[in-house]
C-alpha cells in the first residue's frame, strides 16, 4: 500500500502576480506608509468616513419606510373594501320594504294612512 506524502508546492516564477500583487504595486502603499501613519489625512479620511455611515443608515432608513408604506397601502385597500362591502349591506338593510319585513316578526306594520300636518297658530 502506497504511503501518503505532503507535496511542497513551490512557486513557479513564470505565474502572474495575484490581484492583491497588483493592487500593492499599483497604489505602492509602502511609500506612503515609510514614516508611518500620515496623519494630516486623518481628519479628511473620517469625513469620508462619517459621510458613508449616514449614506449607509439613510438608505438603511428609507428602505425600511417604503416596506412600511406597502405595508400601510395594502392595509387601507383591505378596509377600503371593507367600507364599501359594509356600506352597501348597510344600504340595503335601511330599505323601507326590508325595514318593514324586519318589524313584521315583532307585530309592527306599516301604517297604510298617510301623516296628516297639524297646523297651530300663535293664537291658540
Amino acid at each position: 500500500m502506497a504511503k501518503n506524502t505532503f507535496k511542497v508546492r513551490h512557486p513557479n516564477e513564470d505565474q502572474k502576480p495575484g490581484l492583491w500583487a497588483r493592487m500593492e504595486s499599483a497604489l505602492s502603499l509602502d511609500k506612503i506608509f515609510e514614516e508611518g501613519l500620515p496623519v494630516r489625512y486623518l481628519p479628511k479620511v473620517l469625513f469620508l468616513l462619517v459621510i458613508g455611515v449616514f449614506y449607509i443608515g439613510n438608505n438603511h432608513y428609507g428602505e425600511n419606510t417604503l416596506r412600511k408604506i406597502d405595508r400601510i397601502e395594502e392595509e387601507v385597500e383591505d378596509l377600503r373594501a371593507d367600507y364599501t362591502t359594509l356600506k352597501a349591506d348597510l344600504m340595503f338593510k335601511t330599505k323601507q320594504s326590508e325595514v318593514a319585513k324586519r318589524v313584521a316578526n315583532m307585530g309592527l306594520e306599516e301604517s297604510l294612512i298617510p301623516p296628516t300636518k297639524i297646523e297651530v297658530k300663535g293664537d291658540e
